[in-house]
Formats: structure tokens, C-alpha cells, sequence
């Protein structure tokens, strides 16, 4: 990812059987996939802003009707709030931090915002694609190794400063958090030459936001 050193609470679990949503909600709702990337994004913004929000834990392929009504395409994660329903776990993060704006995500001027922007896409487009499970992979064995050297090879980003590419948590880390939980369950074991990363996901792991955004098929991902 060589790129990147240029351009650069209120949570409950319902289990797998849905109720009708619609208005009823009075708090927001989150369709999340249990063991997901990109549902575990979204609940971990919700825990980190400490957003009363319902939980509603989906099987993949078994969509239903109240989700369908909501997001035709049944893809995960969908949230609902009041009348709105949005997908995308980049829409869904960008709604959140306007929605409720502490602690915010984004840095506050233009600059900032920009090269967190395009830091978060380089994340996404280089080390998200290079996840075994990301569908953009045919050898996943290959897939793994070049994820484990690309953040290697960034060790240096990781160690520049207390947050990744930045003095405050933001956006950034709520990408890369879980993927780095998920390393070990990829058959990822970072050497030695990747302590700073190492010691990066200890402390982003260690939040209690963190903790409270894990689901059960999550806590039981092998991980050191």
C-alpha cells in the first residue's frame, strides 16, 4: 500500500428472527450480517457515538420481507431510521457522523477531510480488495499474503502516530479496526517487522467501543 504514505452503547443484539420495522422503531435499526466487515463498520460507529440503536442479526441469503421492504436488494448492512432506510456501509458511516456529529470522524477543515477521504479509499481499494472473503480474490492463500505484506510495508504509517494517519480517531480506524480483528481467521500472522501495526490493533481493540461492537461469531474469531 505504498500509496498511502504519498496521498496521505445504547447497542442491542435481537438474534436472527426479524419483526415488522416500519415506523414502529423509535430508535434506529441496523440489519447487520453477524460476521460481516461492513456490518461490523457500522456498529462500531454506533458504539463509538453511543447511538441507541436495535441490532437486527441477518443470515446472508436469508433476507426478510420487513428487510426487503426496507432495501429490495436485501444487501447487509441496511439501517433504518424512522423513515429513512440507507445501504452502504460508506453511506451509512457518512449519515451517522452527520446524523450525530460527537465525537466526530471527519476532521473539521476541507484539507483534512480530503486526505481522509482518499486515505479511506486507498484502505478500501488495497488492503479491503485483498481480503480472502472479499470476492475480488480467486487465490485467497495469495490474497492473504500480499494483505500481510502490504501492512507490513506500511508499518511506518502505523507508527507516525496514535491514531492511523492522524492525531484523533476517525474514519480511518473504524475501517481498519475490524479488519485487522479478522487477520488470524484469514490465516494472517504478521511478523515480527509489523509490530507497529501489532500495537496499533491492541489498542484499537483494547476501546471499550470496540468490545461492544463485536457480535458473537465476531468474539469467537481467533485472534492475538
Amino acid at each position: 500500500m505504498g500509496h498511502l504514505k504519498d496521498g496521505l452503547s445504547g447497542i442491542s443484539f435481537r438474534g436472527s428472527i426479524l419483526t415488522a420495522i416500519g415506523s414502529r422503531h423509535s430508535t434506529i435499526a441496523l440489519y447487520s450480517d453477524a460476521s460481516s466487515i461492513h456490518s461490523h463498520r457500522v456498529r462500531l460507529v454506533l458504539a463509538d457515538k453511543g447511538i441507541q440503536s436495535e441490532i437486527c442479526t441477518v443470515v446472508p441469503g436469508e433476507a426478510s420481507a420487513e428487510l426487503l421492504e426496507l432495501n429490495s436488494q436485501g444487501t447487509l448492512p441496511t439501517l433504518q431510521d424512522r423513515e429513512l432506510a440507507l445501504y452502504d456501509a460508506r453511506v451509512i458511516i457518512e449519515y451517522l457522523d452527520e446524523r450525530y456529529p460527537h465525537p466526530p470522524l471527519m476532521p473539521i477543515d476541507p484539507v483534512s477531510r480530503a486526505r481522509t477521504r482518499l486515505a479511506l479509499y486507498r484502505i478500501e481499494a488495497d488492503w479491503y480488495t485483498l481480503r480472502p472473503d472479499s470476492g475480488f480474490q480467486s487465490d485467497p492463500a495469495q490474497a492473504a499474503r500480499q494483505l500481510s505484506e502490504s501492512l507490513t510495508a506500511a508499518s511506518d504509517v502505523f507508527a507516525a502516530m496514535p491514531y492511523f494517519f492522524s492525531e484523533d480517531y476517525s474514519i480511518l480506524d473504524v475501517t481498519l479496526a475490524p479488519l485487522l480483528w479478522r487477520l488470524p481467521s484469514y490465516g494472517i500472522v504478521l511478523p515480527s517487522a509489523a509490530a507497529p501495526v501489532l500495537q496499533y490493533a491492541r489498542r484499537m481493540f483494547a476501546r471499550p467501543a470496540f468490545q461492544a461492537s463485536l457480535s458473537d461469531v465476531e468474539r469467537e474469531m481467533e485472534h492475538s
